[in-house]
């Protein structure tokens, strides 16, 4: 039998002053059936697993960070959890936020240092975007602090946004049907990457971690860089979304609706071999 929401003497501290407003528990049930769903749908549950949950700082992965702990307190997630911050050395960056942030909340975690950012900004040409070369070299130190940590997957905030504006980057600018997908194996096949956020609104994110007055930090690196084709295919959606309330919801839907006779890739569907049935001529013709 599962706990009800707000039950004070066994909440975890990353709830502590959440609003009542029914508005907001709504928010929270939602969120949760969302993730829920997203762990079950993509079978990402390992008895007696231990995951390696990656927080930035950002709305995102506090909400992620927190209904994982949800999950666990209701008993319908039976892995362990320890939180992971990569500081890559961006100047400014307020390295103490986290830290003291998980220690007040009793979360257990590791903080990792890493000047990824002098590499990329040596790297990358000017006028260049960063994110490839960065999310390459992080994702490279997430594999390995997960490997010392004894973690089987690597975790990732990634909401149905993310992975929406992934697909309409690669159908635009990369000439392939492709997105971030919920669960994968790395190249090495040694770890499993979840996307237990999938399902969620970028929206109700930000309204979470709002509400919950998380201390939001924000990516000043991506930040600075004007004309970003993630930004230009947030702003296309975001019209969409204004002018058809709902829309992203519908072509979220159409990804995992995916027919393959229906598309043109002889890879996916054997479009030579595809045969008539002799049954079906029509009997005037002559044989």
């Amino acid at each position: 039998m599962t706990r009800m929401l707000d039950e004070a003497d066994d909440i975890h501290p990353l709830f502590y002053g959440a609003p009542k407003t029914t508005e907001f528990k709504k928010l929270r049930k939602r969120i949760v059936q969302n993730v829920r769903e997203a762990v079950d749908q993509y079978g990402m549950i390992e008895r007696d697993a231990r995951w390696l949950v990656c927080l930035s700082g950002g709305k995102d992965s506090y909400t992620l960070l927190a209904i994982l702990y949800e999950l666990k307190w209701r008993g319908l997630l039976p892995v362990e959890l320890i939180a992971c911050n990569l500081d890559q050395g961006q100047p400014g960056f307020p390295a103490t936020v986290l830290p003291a942030f998980l220690e007040k909340m009793g979360v257990p975690h590791r903080i990792e240092y890493q000047d990824t950012y002098s590499i990329v900004m040596d790297k990358v040409p000017a006028g260049r975007t960063f994110c490839a070369l960065c999310s390459r070299l992080r994702r490279g130190n997430l594999y390995r602090i997960a490997r010392e940590e004894g973690c089987s997957a690597v975790v990732l905030g990634h909401h149905r946004d993310d992975i929406l504006e992934t697909f309409f980057m690669n159908l635009f600018h990369g000439g392939r049907l492709a997105t971030m997908p919920p669960k994968l194996v790395n190249e090495e096949g040694d770890l499993f990457l979840y996307r237990p956020l999938a399902h969620v609104a970028e929206e109700d994110c930000e309204k979470f971690a709002a509400a919950m007055h998380y201390p939001i930090i924000p990516c000043d690196l991506c930040g600075s860089q004007d004309g970003l084709q993630r930004q230009q295919v947030k702003q296309i959606l975001d019209g969409w979304e204004k002018n058809s309330p709902g829309r992203r919801q519908v072509m979220f839907r159409s990804l995992m609706n995916a027919r393959p006779s229906h598309l043109l890739d002889p890879k996916l569907f054997d479009f030579a071999g595809l045969m008539r049935n002799a049954a079906g001529k029509n009997e005037d013709m002559p044989h």
